[in-house]
């Protein structure tokens, strides 16, 4: 009996190694690898929060040579990738290190694909378009939100074109990821709230995604019970590590999730915004979430209400649409209780750049997994509602 191919599914994930302190061993991860000298990949805040100097005292006392590059901006550009790439040839690196939010962690998976390539990073944009793999990559995520370290995307802003490009492959996956929720220490209460509402949008779009599947489904629903039973309590006392140890693991199952079932348009939709108006990805997905939600709910009703129930929202006796409307309510609230009262207009969107956001959006490959096929018309209204 020949299989049904459409029941196989398939799931990526890197080595992980989660636990306060974990990336003091780093270390030892590039060691394995043979490093003779390695490109570590951050940013300024990240530097400044110490994260960086416990990464390069690991590789010292181990005898490994390093280099650093920082050039990267809160989404990182064509032209950091092309130049940390430069920068990575011209010292002889042969393994990549990046610590730091999505940014680091994108910029590190794009210069391991320029130089295993020797092409622009342009090039690549697409699903599969990688033929020649990576140097080693380790990741150590400092938010517990992006999911960088545990996903097989890449998210770079091409600036002259004023958009954001993504690269989806197994291939981009990291080799080896340090989750520490210790390095979350540094981030302000709007970066937390930021990346907390990233990782549970991430994790209710893999759950109604038309990839998702039995192996998927699992971490899903764990990072939405992690995430909405402890980040407004996170936020409040960010002193306490437990809290944030929730917050990350919720974070890398929310990623687990969406690497492998695809995420959808609340995704479409906040790529193109980030790369419009270069703001946080984790706020343009706040913004949109429940308009999204009420604009998908009636095309997978039952895996909705099975969201709300592990939001606990009580759904006995109520119909779709009070489900619906409850949910809805819930992510206002929750959104209200960390802080977030964005709305587009706020942040400069006006009605005319909606044919231009919502025209990117459908060349998303998120979209394409959308629970509820999306015309660019149907974007435009979710992009007005939004507003």
């Amino acid at each position: 009996m020949s299989p049904n191919l459409s029941l196989l599914r398939k799931f990526v994930s890197p080595e992980i190694i989660f636990g306060a302190g974990c990336r003091h061993n780093v270390g030892n991860y590039a060691k394995t690898f043979g490093a003779r000298k390695v490109l570590v990949v951050s940013d300024p805040g990240v530097i400044a929060a110490g994260w960086v100097a416990d990464v390069e005292a690991s590789l010292q006392a181990i005898g490994i040579d390093y280099c650093l590059y920082s050039d990267v901006s809160p989404n990182p550009r064509v032209e950091e990738v092309m130049l940390g790439a430069e920068v990575y040839r011209d010292n002889h690196c042969d393994v990549i290190v990046a610590i730091g939010g999505g940014s680091p962690m994108d910029c590190g998976k794009a210069i391991g694909i320029v130089v295993a390539h020797g092409r622009n990073i342009l090039d690549f944009e697409g699903v599969d378009t990688i033929r020649v793999p990576s140097p080693p990559l380790i990741l150590i995520p400092t938010t517990a939100g992006t999911s960088a370290d545990v996903s097989q995307f890449v998210i770079i802003s091409n600036q002259q074109e004023r958009m954001k490009f993504s690269i989806v492959s197994k291939a981009v996956v990291p080799d080896v990821s340090l989750i520490d929720p210790e390095t979350t220490a540094s981030m302000d209460p709007f970066l937390s709230a930021c990346t907390g509402i990233d990782a549970l949008v991430h994790a209710i779009e893999a759950f109604v995604s038309t990839g998702h599947g039995p192996l998927t489904d699992p971490h899903a629903l764990e990072a939405m019970r992690l995430i909405n039973g402890n980040l407004v309590q996170m936020i409040a006392n960010p002193a306490d590590i437990a809290l944030r140890e929730k917050i990350m693991l919720g974070s890398m199952q929310a990623g687990l999730a969406f690497s492998n079932a695809i995420l959808g348009a609340v995704h479409a939709m906040s790529h193109s915004l980030g790369g419009f108006l270069d703001l946080p990805h984790g706020l343009c997905n706040a913004v949109l979430v429940e308009h999204v939600v009420a604009f998908n709910y009636n095309s997978a009703p039952e895996r909705f209400k099975v969201i709300a129930e592990t939001f606990g929202i009580d759904c006995r006796g109520l119909n779709h649409r009070q489900i619906r409307g409850r949910l809805v309510e819930h992510l206002i609230a929750l959104k209200h209780a960390i802080g977030f009262h964005e709305t587009l207009g706020l942040h400069g969107v006006r009605v005319a750049d909606i044919p231009f956001l919502s025209q990117h959006a459908m060349d998303d490959p998120c979209i394409l997994t959308n629970p509820r096929e999306s015309s660019q018309r149907d974007v435009e209204v979710v992009y007005g509602e939004a507003l």
